[in-house]
């Protein structure tokens, strides 16, 4: 089943802000294989962790099989460099749609903001879904 078209502007928030700690960025850097050292600058795909918890908001929101989507473009734009410190959220608009091929192609926005709500940085993905030929989401 295809997904429903009046999707496009509406948001979804991140479950819970996050707080950019060593520890994470440690973490995150390693499970990528960031060179250098992540204390002394966040990756810059650090993003994703806030943008993947919005996109699973969506998911869940709208009942869509995470195993049915595949990632097809990620990219971020940067206000500032992120830092330590930081303590980040996160809301994914749907900002397009369409179908080609028997499958949805989802366009999203992520705008990641600090605590004071300016605007640090925002992701945009497309993702691909493809409803399966049982013709379930």
């Amino acid at each position: 089943m295809p997904v429903d078209p009046s999707l496009v502007g509406r948001q979804f928030p991140a479950p819970a802000p996050l707080t950019v700690t060593p520890e994470r960025v440690a973490a995150f850097a390693a499970s990528v294989g960031h060179p250098g050292d992540p204390l002394e600058s966040v990756p810059p795909t650090f993003p994703i962790v806030l943008a993947f918890d919005a996109m699973t908001a969506f998911l869940d929101a709208e009942q869509i099989d995470l195993h049915r989507i595949v990632h097809g473009e990620q990219r971020f734009a940067y206000a500032r460099p992120l830092t330590t410190g930081d303590e980040l959220s996160a809301t994914l608009t749907v900002t397009g749609l369409r179908q080609i091929g028997g499958a949805d192609i989802i366009a999203t926005a992520s705008e990641i903001t600090d605590a004071t709500g300016a605007v640090v940085c925002t992701g945009k993905a497309t993702l691909v879904h493809s409803s399966g030929s049982d013709g379930a989401q």
